[in-house]
């Protein structure tokens, strides 16, 4: 009886040009069946002749300059879609259209229109398809977009500087006074920073979601927001070994404080974002009142930083240049973020780093929280007095700082 044969399984070392044709042929396969279905269009087949084509527009961005507005426009359907009309508060008006009238899947182009907008006042634009689809776009205020003159540039970075990088080096200045509390004390700040994290965790999901819901299905939001934060949380986790790896256990409490800098620096990189998307949209009273509310929310953030230091070296002085390097690396993505959404905002960018931000902030928090409980069970250490009345404290901290948001 003839022993069976295994047809997949190796059965001798194979040359690199063998190796690599099979590793492309099942990709060569798929690519051509893949064609065959676009050419040959049994969907079409299936869905028969003349039945009304599935259109779909996303306004991505208004852009406003004297005299012109610059509407970018993405086509989120399956099928063409070609631009026939546009109105603008209830009037036909001319247009040109950078890459064309006819938009393929995910095609983009920018309408160019020329209209006297009236700034401060609202205005609305209609995009007529070919088929008498229409897709409206409201400019709640209109006033004229930031470019990236060196006034704009340096004001946003101001904005950042007010935000982000002088809030958190005035946390930092709680360094001494940790430094000299006991044991349940300290036990009392790290849950206060475990509470600060969760809140930032919990307020940056709240908020991915809400892009989530806003932006084109072909981005498929809630997998980019998955799959982003647990890519930050996977980074940050092996970012933190190989820093531990080369830096002796003095230095345990230099890393956490690193790591923690790392995680809220990708958080107020997002925060950067939505103060420059709401000037670049026109709502200068929202950034006004985000400036104000991150400003105190940020404040608190310098603690959490300089909060694993006095934990593992209680005694050390730590150096001023270090301590200005974990705030830069916490505060300066802000002005970054300010810039990004000033000139260029895009709502997938913010999602990216809102999802970057949570898995970062994520994996900290549970690194600290997995050092402070050490030998003992986790549940018995969240219920001792002081850590309970630390990780209340520091959600009320945040979620009263952050009513001032809105």
């Amino acid at each position: 009886m003839r022993p069976e044969v295994d047809v997949l399984a190796p059965t001798a070392r194979r040359t690199p040009i063998a190796l690599w044709g099979a590793a492309l042929l099942p990709v060569l396969l798929i690519a051509a069946l893949v064609g065959w279905i676009v050419r040959s269009g049994p969907a079409d087949a299936v869905r028969g002749e003349g039945y009304p084509p599935v259109e779909v527009l996303s306004i991505e961005r208004a852009e406003l300059s004297p005299g012109s507005i610059r509407l970018t426009v993405l086509n989120d359907g399956p099928d063409p879609v070609t631009i026939a009309q546009v109105m603008v508060d209830d009037a036909y008006w001319a247009f040109t259209a950078t890459n064309g009238q006819q938009l393929a899947h995910l095609g983009r182009t920018t309408l160019e229109i020329p209209y006297p907008w009236v700034h401060g006042e609202s205005h609305t634009i209609v995009v007529v398809t070919s088929t008498g689809v229409t897709f409206e776009h409201t400019i709640p205020v209109a006033v004229p977009t930031p470019r990236p003159t060196a006034r704009a540039v340096w004001l946003f970075a101001l904005i950042g500087l007010y935000v982000g990088v002088l809030p958190v080096a005035i946390g930092l200045l709680w360094y001494p006074l940790v430094t000299q509390l006991g044991r349940r004390g300290l036990d009392f700040v790290l849950a206060l920073t475990i509470g600060l994290l969760a809140f930032l965790i919990v307020d940056a999901a709240h908020d991915a979601l809400e892009v989530v819901g806003t932006l084109p299905g072909s981005y498929q939001g809630a997998a980019l927001l998955a799959f982003g934060a647990l890519g930050a949380y996977i980074g940050i986790e092996a970012f933190g070994r190989w820093l531990r790896e080369r830096r002796a256990d003095a230095e345990r409490g230099w890393t956490m404080a690193l790591l923690i800098a790392v995680g809220i620096g990708l958080h107020n990189f997002s925060e950067g974002l939505a103060i420059g998307a709401a000037f670049s949209l026109g709502e200068a009273a929202l950034g006004s009142l985000l400036i104000i509310g991150f400003t105190l929310h940020n404040t608190t953030e310098g603690l959490a930083i300089v909060a694993p230091l006095a934990r593992h070296a209680p005694q050390a002085r730590a150096p001023i240049a270090r301590l200005l390097v974990l705030g830069l690396i916490g505060g300066a993505p802000t002005i970054l973020g300010a810039w990004l959404g000033g000139f260029t905002y895009a709502r997938v960018w913010s999602l990216l780093f809102l999802a970057v931000g949570i898995g970062a902030i994520a994996q900290v928090t549970v690194q600290i929280l997995g050092q402070l409980a050490g030998e003992r069970p986790l549940a018995r250490y969240i219920t001792e007095r002081p850590v309970l009345a630390g990780l209340a404290a520091g959600a009320a901290v945040m979620y009263v700082t952050g009513m001032l948001i809105g």
